[in-house]
């Protein structure tokens, strides 16, 4: 059998099927492979960094129970998810034993076959573990050995990583109701600007939907406010915008099944929010508020500079029996298509020519790359396109995308590469492979005529780091 070097650490993998296609991919990535990273959207926890003698792990944790993608694929295959240690809502029993959960990842290793999830594992655990034979129920032991004493050395600490991956920015996921406790540590330890909040206000905006009223409690205990009213609402959105901004947040993160934007008259706003309050909402008002303030929110970001994310097309927790017994988030969205051009219209029609305004748009959809997003990339001063986002960010998914978006929208339209992690040891892997992806379509581009090499060379920076730069108002280098 070929060990893990031979299979997975091909140099010139993902470059290209024809010799003249690697050959010059190779030159092309060979520019840009030791770029930093730039990490603007992921949901690493912020705790790991926060605290300096955290530690990642243990093996079965850190691949298994904390990855939707592994979760999901071994949930399909009729793996309860509480063998893969998720313990239930309830209290109900969980597999408590790491080297197990491990073990059933391993067992089941071929179903990962050329999945990006597979792709990810196999280079991390070649490239930061150094792991050189292949994962499988023989070799899981051995591996889980290796792994774990890897783990356990100060090399491998979060904040060391930050330095060992050249990670220039990395952005977390942080709930507008966060104390942000954990980003002040990190604030008072002079890493602010290298690591950021970014500001997500999915649950305070989901005006009568289960548990909107202890998120509303939380806004308005780390804001100091009393919320009574949609004006008071809105004060308190901007004051902890502000606080997020104090402590380097870059962007906004606007998780949303449909794209519906509305601008409420204010009396209109301020009678359906009091009716929220109340437990008093009538049919069709949550939709509607929450696309009034995806309008008030793009000018916000007009005003305060913070860079706008909507990512749509997603039926969240659409196994309802598996959201209720483990939580929501563990894999069980499925995509649907957007109606971006009729739903962004009031907000595109108010803030769309400002190019104050950075709003980045990705979907699930990928026939609304090339039918809404790249043409409204393509003539909206303040609108961006964003990457191939969750089950699109893959070689080929990357490939259909550039293929569908650049003769639209051109390159500098587009806002880069986002890694959308959880794990932090797996955010090297997603960039190389990017990279790879995106140079070895740059030389097919070359070889067919479209572009000069030149010009390939430098779109392969661009993609690699230098447009997620611009797009999110980084600092040069």
């Amino acid at each position: 059998m070929p060990s893990a070097e031979s299979e997975r650490l091909d140099p010139d993998r993902l470059l290209g099927a024809s010799a003249a296609q690697r050959a010059l991919a190779r030159r092309l990535y060979d520019g840009v492979a030791g770029l930093p990273i730039v990490s603007p959207h992921g949901h690493v926890p912020v705790e790991l960094l926060a605290e300096p003698e955290a530690r990642l792990g243990p093996p079965g944790r850190l691949f298994v129970t904390g990855d939707h993608y592994i979760l999901r694929m071994l949930y399909s295959q009729g793996i309860p998810l509480e063998e893969l240690g998720l313990r239930p809502l309830d209290g109900s029993p969980a597999e408590e034993d790491d080297r197990k959960i491990w073990q059933l990842l391993a067992n089941s290793f071929r179903f990962f076959a050329g999945t990006p999830s597979g792709l990810w594992l196999s280079a991390t655990l070649a490239d930061v573990f150094g792991v050189e034979e292949r994962l499988s129920a023989a070799s899981a032991d051995a591996i889980y050995d290796q792994v774990a004493a890897r783990l356990a050395s100060p090399e491998l600490a979060p904040r060391a990583l930050l330095d060992r991956f050249e990670i220039e920015l990395l952005a977390t996921s942080d709930a507008a109701e966060s104390d942000l406790t954990a980003h002040r540590r990190l604030h008072a330890d002079g890493l602010t600007g290298r690591v950021c909040p970014t500001f997500r206000p999915r649950a305070i905006v989901a005006i009568g939907a289960p548990g909107w009223r202890g998120a509303l409690a939380q806004f308005e205990r780390v804001c100091g406010l009393e919320i009574a009213g949609y004006e008071d609402f809105v004060v308190a959105i901007e004051q902890q915008r502000r606080q997020f901004i104090e402590l380097g947040a870059k962007a906004t993160d606007h998780a949303v099944e449909s794209v519906q934007s509305e601008r409420l008259a204010y009396a209109e706003a301020e009678a359906i929010f009091r009716r929220a309050l109340a437990g008093e909402l009538e049919p069709g008002e949550p939709d509607r508020f929450a696309a009034h303030v995806l309008w008030e929110s793009a000018r916000m970001s007009r005003e305060d500079g913070l860079v706008m994310q909507i990512r749509a097309g997603s039926v969240r927790d659409h196994n309802p029996k598996l959201a209720e017994r483990f939580g929501i988030d563990i894999g069980g969205d499925i995509p649907i298509s957007v109606d971006w051009t009729r739903g962004l219209r009031p907000l595109l029609v108010d803030h769309g020519s400002d190019p104050a305004l950075h709003l980045i748009l990705s979907t699930l959809d990928e026939a609304g790359y090339s039918r809404e997003l790249a043409p409204l990339a393509g003539h909206y001063p303040a609108v961006l396109l964003g990457p191939p986002w969750w089950f699109n960010d893959s070689p080929n998914g990357t490939r259909r995308y550039l293929d569908s978006v650049t003769e639209t929208a051109g390159f500098q339209n587009l806002s880069g590469f986002a890694d959308d992690a959880h794990n932090l040891v797996a955010i090297p892997a997603r960039h190389d492979i990017w990279r790879r992806a995106t140079c070895s379509w740059l030389a097919s581009r070359v070889l067919d005529g479209a572009l000069a090499e030149e010009d390939a060379a430098w779109l392969a920076g661009e993609l690699a780091c230098g447009l997620a730069r611009r797009a999110f108002r980084l600092p040069a280098p």
